[in-house]
């Protein structure tokens, strides 16, 4: 077992009202935000993990919400040299911050860069009125575009548009004009994702009407057509990038690194090679639980158990598009080949995957059927 690159993600729990598709651990902002409190938090947190760094550097950052944006370029500055202060960063860190159209303006989006995001991701969703009301987003399509040529003009090492499609009595030239919108916009990379109803939501409560099968469908297969034709590359299931211009805190996910969660609910997952096993964690979910002195910040820490690696590996290995070598399940897990063998065969003559003497490589109807690959492997 091999320890792999480190990140850390940052967890901001506020949004500034709840979106009735997300499941995520955000809270709807009733007061000012405790931005300087919080942070002091954060960083207290980190000391506390401090033990699992195991003499690396950090290689990526990600703060993610919740809307980080809501926070002033002065307090991410005091995070980020926070961070630094107590885990050195490596040369070419990359460091991504989520931000909303709505809560984004020419200064504060500067003050993000000189505070040392280099990487921005920018919520759209959806650049059409009336699909924006919908969702419950508090930015119009003028402050999206807005938001994304900004992010040519401040020295971003590069940025990213958030896409969704399959939205409620979405057409397919209702989602391609999106995405036409997108490319207008030259972003170096796009996530373009199909919304899904989860429970703890208001569309789950409250069901809209979403595309049925065969126009969903047809959507990413159209879409995925045209995002490739203006050079964008899918090189996950729901990621697209121009060459270079991946993004590599998500590539370190996916390739089953390792890293560091402090915030709200934030995940953690942790190699301990002496030990000869993976730990997970996750830190308590309420801001005001999470910022009690009185207790610890941590929530639950387990392992993961030797039948469960496997799974653990695929599900995240099994979202890229490239090929991987094999001696990287073994490295990663200290599992033998043999343990996995007879749900391989399965999943090449099924044609989710495909195989040679050292690498495997999930096949385009893999992508399209992931979840029936995956429970192979369970």
């Amino acid at each position: 077992m091999i320890l792999p690159d480190l990140s850390l993600y940052i967890h901001i729990p506020w949004c500034i009202q709840k979106c009735p598709y997300c499941d995520f651990n955000s809270h709807a902002l009733k007061q000012e935000v405790p931005e300087s409190v919080y942070v002091q938090h954060l960083l207290d947190d980190l000391h506390h993990d401090l033990h699992y760094v195991q003499g690396r550097t950090l290689s990526t950052i990600f703060i993610g919400g919740g809307t980080p944006s809501l926070f002033s370029a002065e307090a991410i500055a005091t995070l980020l040299a926070g961070v630094e202060a107590r885990i050195p960063f490596a040369d070419d860190i990359e460091i991504t911050m989520e931000a909303n159209p709505g809560s984004v303006e020419a200064d504060r989006f500067s003050g993000y860069r000189r505070a040392g995001v280099n990487r921005i991701s920018i919520g759209v969703q959806s650049f059409q009125a009336d699909k924006l009301t919908t969702l419950g987003r508090v930015h119009n399509c003028d402050e999206a575009l807005k938001a994304a040529k900004l992010a040519h003009t401040i020295n971003l090492n590069t940025f990213n548009l958030d896409l969704m499609h399959g939205l409620p009595n979405q057409s397919i030239d209702d989602a391609l004009s999106d995405i036409n919108t997108a490319i207008d916009l030259q972003p170096p990379h796009l996530s373009w994702y199909q919304l899904t109803i989860e429970p703890n939501t208001l569309f789950y409560s409250k069901p809209p009407k979403l595309p049925k099968d065969e126009l969903l469908w047809d959507i990413q297969q159209k879409g995925h057509e045209l995002l490739s034709s203006k050079g964008y590359q899918q090189y996950e299931v729901s990621a697209y990038a121009k060459p270079g211009q991946q993004c590599r805190h998500n590539l370190n996910y996916w390739r089953f690194g390792d890293y560091l969660g402090i915030g709200c609910e934030a995940h953690g997952k942790i190699t301990l090679p002496e030990q000869n096993k993976i730990i997970r964690s996750s830190k308590v979910k309420h801001p005001k639980g999470y910022m009690d002195l009185t207790k610890p910040y941590l929530n639950k820490l387990w392992t993961v158990e030797k039948d469960e690696q496997a799974f653990e590996f695929f599900m995240n290995r099994f979202r890229l598009m490239e090929g991987f070598a094999k001696e990287e399940f073994c490295q990663f897990t200290q599992l033998a080949l043999t343990d996995v063998e007879e749900a391989i065969e399965k999943a090449v003559k099924l044609g989710l995957l495909s195989e040679t003497d050292t690498h495997w490589q999930t096949t385009q109807k893999g992508t399209f059927y992931l979840n029936d690959l995956l429970e192979l492997f369970v």
